[in-house]
């Protein structure tokens, strides 16, 4: 998916509205412990732990099931799953503080809470809801028993809690937050449109997210008929974001292993038995800013279609903690025209609109997804359209494969610029309606039995025929154009695309490739950097050298990887995240000097400073930005601390004859957030050595390798140490 939490840091938001505040202290009783334990044999659930600490929860029910991933997800990470409940409620910043007003402004503002209390069962089956209070109950029952843990006022969460930790997060993985803090900006952003006959420009968005991979390959391109799925999204190796690693199995039919995030009762993308999926980040235009046009005398009113309307005002306090038990109460207001969210800014008084706002099922698709059983059923599912973006690649034990540019695209007037501000004053720019699934860029099947999607454009999905046709989406959809390749896509389209006939070490080894593609941008600013720089400086030469004779590849003893990534990878982040990009020149000569002085050399081999670390434990890594075994890392002036790109890897093969197995590694482990549990960073070195383990989809199997098995409430897991 991607490499930035889901909102930005923000605080200057605050500055943006009127505000009232007052010290207040605060104290609240958490809730009777009984009150939050359910009744014996409420729920039937076992929770048995691999060798590697991995949840299998077996339940008699979907909700069974549930509440045991409520309560095993608990144990191993209560603080994301904890702060997510108290996101979606707009309180963060109550207990966090000012690192929290942003999220707490962003849920008032967009009102998902009130959506949600008021479309929680219009909108959910009956079954989903009881999914939603299963995975609660079991967050519950954990918290009761460990009341040290708890803040005030977090208990009891409650369903709407679940499904607005997913409405909230929806818009902010297709680049909403990135338009909001233009908003916030000392002047207006952006200009109007007007309406002519066609606008030239392209509404795709410059920033480009900066990671995910899926690829799956049919037997068309296997010697041996095997069909092979990559589920590979990159995230945030911390955080609310991060991956954590499941097995769900009831006797509904509910039988998934994949990936989850803290505060989800379902998985997000893995596999079933008989098929799998993978998600990774797209970035079509899904939103648009209003500019309105207000009355001149009653800044209340705004014009559309000839006529003053009403600007709909609410007030809104937001709990800011300042230290102990001493908190402010801010008081804005909030408002809402016929288009979606106002704010007022000293430039202008703008309205926000976007693709799938008010729909509150994003949850029970994925639970439909992963309970789908074939590729009919998984489609029936993508078309409840609830999920907004993200690329969707498909495989399954039939050796079908699949691609979809999934996307709730808006049908405008391509009269407009819809990369400006539109006017707000006409019904003309107010899009009301989506282009048919059908329609959308998707590829099924291609003859050459491979698909891939590595934040890259829909139109190279595979090599050969069965692209989709760029010329038949306009420019008003803001899909990525045909040049829009990062070298994970070339690298996939050089490797998968260049032999046809891969095997299964074959489809391994291509996911974990660590060279950029002679076209790819880090190819361009090597040679950029080759061929300006002009120094009498012995190390600048010295650098130079090692840059020019640098391979492109990333391999953990490689000499010359570590001058060109640390010289690279800033410009290349601003450009993917729509930043003031960096003089690589500059960059390349303050890099040169920075590694003489750590290390006494500029050929510094590049495990040495690319690391994964965990409380006090390091691992030399392989393998670099943008590319298939991506890895992203902060810079401190001595070396590149990991902090995202490859964290939960999922391989999927079927045999010929349907049978499933898979492989996976986490960048760390199950005990998310425990340090001293035996499995906060066990899986650590396999994940530098790039090696996989088993994920046991057998119950014998399983127990065969298990560390604990327990029911909710039992310390068996819990009393664990290293």
């Amino acid at each position: 998916m991607r490499h930035s939490s889901i909102f930005p840091r923000l605080f200057s938001l605050c500055l943006a509205f009127p505000l009232l505040v007052s010290a207040e202290y605060t104290s609240e009783a958490l809730p009777d412990e009984g009150r939050l334990i359910p009744p014996q044999g409420a729920y039937s659930v076992e929770i048995i732990r691999d060798s590697y600490g991995v949840p299998h929860i077996y339940g008699k029910t979907d909700a069974d099931v549930a509440y045991g991933l409520g309560y095993a997800a608990t144990e191993d990470d209560f603080k994301n799953v904890s702060e997510t409940i108290l996101m979606s409620r707009g309180l963060f910043s109550r207990e966090t503080g000012r690192k929290g007003f942003v999220f707490d402004l962003l849920v008032r503002l967009f009102q998902f809470r009130e959506i949600v209390d008021r479309e929680y069962e219009q909108q959910l089956s009956p079954e989903m809801r009881a999914i939603c209070k299963a995975y609660t109950d079991g967050f519950n029952h954990y918290a009761a028993l460990h009341p040290e843990r708890v803040p005030p006022g977090l208990l009891p969460a409650t369903p709407q809690d679940i499904v607005t930790g997913f409405v909230m997060r929806t818009p902010f993985f297709f680049g909403l937050e990135r338009e909001i803090k233009r908003l916030m900006g000392p002047r207006r952003a952006n200009d109007v449109s007007k309406h002519s006959k066609a606008h030239p420009g392209g509404s795709f968005s410059n920033d480009l997210p900066i990671g995910s991979n899926t690829f799956a390959v049919s037997p068309k391109r296997t010697p041996d008929g095997k069909t092979h799925l990559a589920i590979n999204s990159h995230q945030p190796f911390e955080g609310p974001v991060a991956w954590y690693e499941v097995r769900l199995k009831s006797e509904e039919g509910l039988d998934i292993t994949g990936g989850t995030f803290p505060g989800a009762p379902v998985v997000l993308h893995g596999h079933n038995p008989d098929l799998g999926w993978a998600h990774t980040v797209n970035l079509p235009d899904l939103y648009d800013i209003y500019v309105l046009e207000m009355h001149p005398d009653d800044p209340n009113k705004y014009l559309f279609d000839g006529e003053y309307r009403d600007l709909e005002r609410q007030e809104t306090t937001i709990t800011v903690k300042l230290w102990g038990n001493l908190r402010i109460p801010i008081k804005r207001e909030v408002l809402r025209s016929v288009h979606g969210p106002v704010i007022r800014r000293p430039h202008g008084v703008y309205a926000i609109r976007f693709a799938g706002y008010g729909d509150i099922r994003q949850v029970e698709q994925w639970f439909r997804m992963g309970k789908a059983r074939t590729r009919e059923e998984f489609e029936t599912a993508l078309r409840m359209r609830s999920i907004p973006s993200f690329n969707v690649g498909y495989a399954d034990k039939k050796g079908n494969i699949w691609y979809v540019y999934n996307a709730l695209l808006p049908l405008r007037d391509a009269g407009y610029n819809w990369r400006a501000y539109l006017p707000g004053d006409t019904s003309a720019t107010l899009w009301t309606e989506y282009l048919p699934f059908e329609q959308l860029p998707q590829v099924l099947n291609p003859e050459s039995g491979f698909i891939q999607n590595c934040n890259s454009t829909p139109f190279y999905t595979t090599v050969g025929t069965g692209n989709p046709n760029p010329e038949a989406y306009g420019v008003e959809f803001g899909i990525e154009p045909p040049e829009n390749m990062t070298n994970r896509a070339l690298r996939a389209n050089e490797l998968f695309g260049g032999d046809d006939s891969i095997t299964e070490e074959d489809f391994y080894a291509y996911k974990h490739d660590w060279k950029y593609s002679e076209h790819s941008r880090a190819a361009a600013l090597r040679n950029q950097i080759v061929d300006t720089v002009k120094s009498d400086d012995l190390v600048i030469q010295r650098a130079l050298e090692v840059l020019r004779s640098w391979d492109l590849r990333a391999n953990p003893d490689n000499t010359g990887t570590t001058i060109a990534v640390l010289s690279m990878e800033p410009v290349v982040r601003a450009e993917m995240f729509g930043q003031p990009v960096p003089d690589v020149v500059a960059l390349f000569t303050e890099r040169a000097q920075q590694l003489y002085e750590a290390y006494g050399r500029v050929d510094v081999p590049w495990k040495e400073v690319n690391r994964l670390v965990r409380g006090d434990l390091q691992w030399g890594l392989g393998g670099g930005p943008d590319q298939l075994r991506a890895i992203y890392g902060d810079w401190n002036g001595n070396y590149l601390t990991a902090v995202a790109g490859d964290c939960y890897i999922l391989l999927v093969t079927w045999d010929p004859d349907g049978k499933v197995r898979s492989q996976s590694i986490h960048q760390y482990g199950s005990a998310t957030n425990n340090p001293d549990h035996p499995h906060y960073a066990d899986q650590a070195p396999l994940f530098a050595r790039q090696e996989m383990k088993p994920t046991w989809l057998n119950l014998e199997e399983l127990l065969a390798h298990s560390k604990a098995r327990y029911r909710p409430g039992e310390d068996a897991w819990q009393n664990l140490k290293k």
